[in-house]
């Protein structure tokens, strides 16, 4: 048993995922709009690697069953039917649809954890069930991995504040005494640096300034409310589904 903190994808291998259970974050915006877009009722989320792949897999899959979601740079991608926020993610828009979805970081993040034990999608947004699985990964002896997406392969601190925030959920009601890594416990440091405000260390983030200055402050503020879009989320045989869904 142990958990270790991962603050990007770059380089990670799958040997560093194998046996493990992996929890993958991106808060700005990614894994906050699977959340979102589950919680309303889409079927599957189909994470993929670049344009030309969605695009291929909507062909492959059928178009009336398919929806297109993705940015790069934050911007809805052209011909695509909806973009990464999670405002977009209405009933109307996505209940009963299959999506694939593309982003600059989070879709990534999620392939490099394939062939892991197990791989969740964390957020604020689903904080309470994807810390309650974690708890039980950590009971049963699992090792666990939370993998930020990070931004462009460097450092987020929106990320890194979410990955602390999602191992004192799993920890601190239990007191389990798990053997936390350098990066694990630098992230729960963030998380006594800027205590329960989510506004704080998203709005300083590089990805929520990008955010706010495209005019997107909505999705800021909607990424750091906790368990608004209440799943657990599980990515398995290249789909995102919902395991659970609040009462």
């Amino acid at each position: 048993m142990s958990a270790d903190v991962v603050f990007t994808p770059a380089g990670l291998g799958p040997g560093d995922v194998a046996g493990r259970t992996v929890f993958v974050i991106d808060i700005l915006r990614a894994t906050t709009t699977m959340c979102a877009a589950l919680h309303h009722g889409a079927r599957a989320v189909i994470p993929v690697p670049s344009v030309e792949e969605a695009l291929r897999l909507a062909d492959t899959l059928g178009k009336d069953e398919v929806l297109l979601a993705g940015e790069r740079n934050a911007v809805r991608i052209e011909g695509f039917h909806l973009g990464n926020s999670p405002r977009e993610m209405t009933p109307e828009a996505v209940g009963g649809r299959l999506l694939v979805m593309t982003t600059t970081n989070g879709t990534r993040a999620l392939l490099a954890a394939q062939g892991a034990a197990a791989v969740y999608v964390a957020a604020a947004a689903n904080l309470s069930a994807a810390a309650a699985r974690l708890r039980e990964s950590l009971e049963r002896g699992d090792d666990v991995l939370v993998l930020c997406a990070g931004r462009e392969g460097q450092f987020a601190l929106d990320d890194a504040y979410c990955a602390g925030r999602l191992l004192r959920e799993a920890t601190r009601a239990r007191r389990l005494d798990v053997p936390l890594s350098d990066a694990a416990l630098a992230s729960l440091d963030l998380v006594r640096r800027y205590r329960d405000d989510w506004a704080l260390p998203l709005g300083l983030s590089q990805g929520g300034r990008d955010l706010a200055r495209l005019g997107m402050a909505d999705d800021l503020a909607d990424a750091g409310r906790l368990d608004a879009y209440p799943v657990l989320a599980q990515f398995h045989e290249r789909r995102v589904t919902a395991l659970k869904r609040a009462a």
